[in-house]
């Protein structure tokens, strides 16, 4: 018989807390301890009042909490206690040090279960009404951290909508390494901070012209969208849209036989 889950590695999404989905708020409910991440809505401590709250937080720029202490920490919690969440900003398996977190237990064979999440890139499509594909011009979307894990900043050109994470600094640097990659000067960008919260901040810009989101961006976690998913719909409806009379010759407004 398996040995019952003691670790759940929860997404709560990447805002409000009402983003979280319905098993993620089930699951949480149940925790006795929850470690969880600088960008989770405090909000979410109302479903598990009963749980011990443990910050171990990262962010680039401030407060951090090593990986190998949080490795630590969720292994001693799990051998404490019988349900223990680790609870993620955005999805656990995106850019969330996940498999890190579960080699740990694994190692010491504590089973777990990760239950996903909206990522940041799906919250600023949303809240900017952007669709990541686009019939015939998106039919690829690349998420990507701009700093690598030894702090040098890339760009890449692999996609038709590329996704850069944790660039909020570094956006004037970007927009270099974005022409190096391939992508036109006159490419539009969107750039989206605090992603699914009520602040969340929004501008447009061009590959050329992205330094000027630094300014309103300033301390704010950030992603960055580059290519067909970062056009607005309207722009999008007004570069296809077909003349009545030519839909009419093609037969589109031809009655029903």
């Amino acid at each position: 018989m398996a040995e019952p889950v003691r670790v759940v590695f929860i997404g709560a999404g990447p805002g409000a807390a009402d983003l979280i989905t319905v098993r993620g708020a089930q699951r949480l409910a149940q925790a006795q301890v929850v470690l969880y991440d600088a960008l989770t809505d405090p909000a979410l401590r109302e479903l598990a009042p009963q749980a011990r709250w443990v910050d171990v937080g990262k962010r680039g720029f401030g407060h951090a909490t090593g990986q190998a202490a949080i490795n630590a920490l969720l292994v001693q919690a799990a051998l404490a206690h019988d349900r223990v969440v680790r609870l993620k900003g955005g999805d656990p398996s995106v850019f969330g040090r996940l498999e890190e977190e579960m080699l740990a237990l694994a190692a010491e064979g504590i089973p777990f279960e990760v239950v996903p999440g909206v990522s940041a890139a799906l919250a600023a499509a949303a809240d900017t009404q952007r669709p990541l594909t686009r019939r015939g011009t998106g039919r690829s979307v690349s998420l990507t951290t701009a700093m690598t894990h030894l702090g040098i900043l890339q760009a890449t050109r692999t996609a038709d909508t590329e996704v850069f994470y944790m660039a909020g600094r570094q956006l004037g640097a970007l927009a270099s390494k974005l022409q190096q990659a391939g992508w036109p000067g006159d490419t539009p960008v969107c750039v989206v901070s605090r992603a699914g919260w009520p602040d969340a901040c929004t501008t447009d810009h061009t590959v050329a012209s992205l330094a000027e989101a630094t300014a309103p961006h300033a301390d704010r976690p950030a992603v960055v969208t580059v290519g067909a998913g970062a056009q607005p719909v309207q722009s999008a409806m007004a570069r296809v849209k077909t003349p009545p009379l030519e839909r009419h010759q093609a037969g589109d407004d031809a009655p029903a036989a």
